[in-house]
């Protein structure tokens, strides 16, 4: 009798589900009114008049319009994309001079791996106060520093990718002081900047401890069962130790590149929280790093060459998929049903219960955010309709936040529209497919978490 096919089996690459994802936006376009809400210029930003909405000339999306909407889709993405490379080019230095391996490994030494399930906790919290702290692309080249790690401690890569990558998605989405959700969403509700931060930070902290117990219960499985392991087979060349922990030693030369990395991540946090730097800035800075890294490597211009290249060709794959998540946005745009999309959830939500209104909301949210990654987007987009629309529901406007933070934020952990999250597997060399099996349960148990936060929210008045 043949064996059954396994569910996980039969998931498509991303690519594949984001062309999926682009055909059906565009064949939406026939099927969807057209239509768009009145926008006002607040503090630079674009940002919707609520009850304005009204239909317009419909705009159906072609097949030549289709195709053509791609590259302007990865025009939008190029700044997220040179992110990566420009962080691949970093990386790549490191690896080919083997620094951040006899650093890893040294470090273990001194450690001991007795101690890994604490390891892999602290480091889970460690991305996740990056995630907090930094923000989601901009620390995309600390990625592959995990996946050394985790392998040297017994993990596999799908694990480190659930510690760096999982980490990070989990305390960026639930940030109590995100900028681009709960910080757009105060301008927008006229609310102190930040406020309401207690509850925010409970939620984004118990998430964080999930996840890293989540990462700990995957560790104990795969050690006292390896057949089990999601990322069996994977490619480990590269970022897996290769000698054993009493023979590593850190080089004059190791400390020098170490020094310099550190100072870029430095140079980079300075400039976020001082100078109001943003992605184009952050490659900048990583270039730098790159090109004085590589003239202290003691490496030839062939090798260095060979290096970057190499860099470059590993993450090539992940930049394709991030532009082609860009092409969504565009389409919706050209077919101006983006803002119909919002108008149909905020009709579906009325007349609902307050309590299920508050997690019928977040749901909503989900959904959007396939179509809509960018949390800044979404905020713009969706707000300004439900905080009047959670308010005549008996929602607080922290509550109405909330509610879009969780549906923005959790959901972050499968989207295979967020080129952040793509680009982070890419570097872990975790197939979607298996970060899928990896990463549903757990997302499961953060958002009953999450819901039952909002509810808590909804019973005391947040506000």
């Amino acid at each position: 009798m043949p064996t059954p096919t396994p569910w996980y089996a039969r998931i498509p690459p991303p690519l594949i589900m984001l062309f999926a994802i682009v055909v059906f936006v565009a064949v939406m376009t026939y099927v969807l009114p057209a239509g768009h809400y009145e926008r006002i210029e607040v503090a630079g930003r674009m940002r919707v008049v609520p009850g304005s909405y009204g239909t317009v000339d419909s705009t159906p999306i072609g097949i030549l319009q289709l195709f053509r909407a791609f590259p302007e889709g990865y025009k939008v993405a190029t700044p997220i994309i040179f992110i990566c490379l420009a962080s691949a080019l970093m990386f790549a230095i490191l690896k080919a001079t083997r620094t951040i391996e006899n650093a890893v490994g040294r470090l273990l030494y001194k450690l001991g791996t007795k101690r890994a399930e604490l390891i892999l906790v602290l480091l889970t919290f460690f991305y996740g106060l990056l995630g907090i702290m930094v923000g989601y692309e901009n620390n995309i080249a600390m990625i592959p520093i995990g996946a050394v790690v985790v392998l040297a401690l017994g993990g596999d890569l799908v694990l480190a990718a659930g510690v760096s990558a999982g980490g990070m998605t989990v305390a960026f989405g639930l940030s109590p002081i995100n900028p681009y959700t709960v910080g757009i969403g105060h301008e927008i509700a006229e609310l102190p900047l930040f406020s309401g931060a207690g509850l925010r930070s409970v939620l984004c902290f118990g998430a964080l401890a999930i996840t890293a117990a989540f990462n700990v219960r995957y560790f104990r499985k795969i050690r006292r069962a390896p057949e089990t392991a999601i990322g069996r087979g994977l490619d480990e060349r590269g970022l897996a130790l290769a000698k054993p922990l009493d023979e590593y030693a850190v080089s004059g030369r190791d400390w020098l590149l170490l020094a310099l990395f550190g100072d870029g991540l430095a140079w980079v946090l300075y400039g976020v929280f001082n100078l109001g730097w943003f992605i184009n800035d952050i490659s900048a800075v990583f270039l730098v790093v790159f090109v004085v890294m590589a003239a202290c490597s003691g490496l030839s211009l062939s090798q260095i060459s060979a290096a970057g290249m190499k860099g470059i060709a590993e993450m090539a794959p992940a930049t394709f998929i991030i532009g082609m998540a860009a092409t969504v946005k565009v389409l919706l745009e050209q077919g101006q049903i983006q803002d119909t999309i919002s108008y149909g959830l905020a009709q579906a939500l009325q007349g609902l219960p307050t309590y299920l209104s508050a997690v019928g909301m977040s749901i909503g949210q989900s959904g959007l955010n396939l179509l809509i990654p960018s949390g800044s987007g979404q905020a713009l987009a969706t707000l300004p309709v439900m905080i009047p629309l959670g308010e005549a529901l008996g929602l607080s406007r922290q509550v109405s936040i909330l509610a879009f933070q969780v549906g923005d934020g959790v959901t972050n952990l499968f989207n295979p529209s967020l080129g952040g999250l793509v680009a982070m597997l890419s570097l872990c060399r975790v197939p979607f497919d298996r970060w899928l099996r990896f990463v549903l349960p757990l997302t499961g148990i953060i958002l009953v978490w999450a819901w039952l936060g909002l509810l808590v929210a909804v019973a005391i008045g947040y506000s």
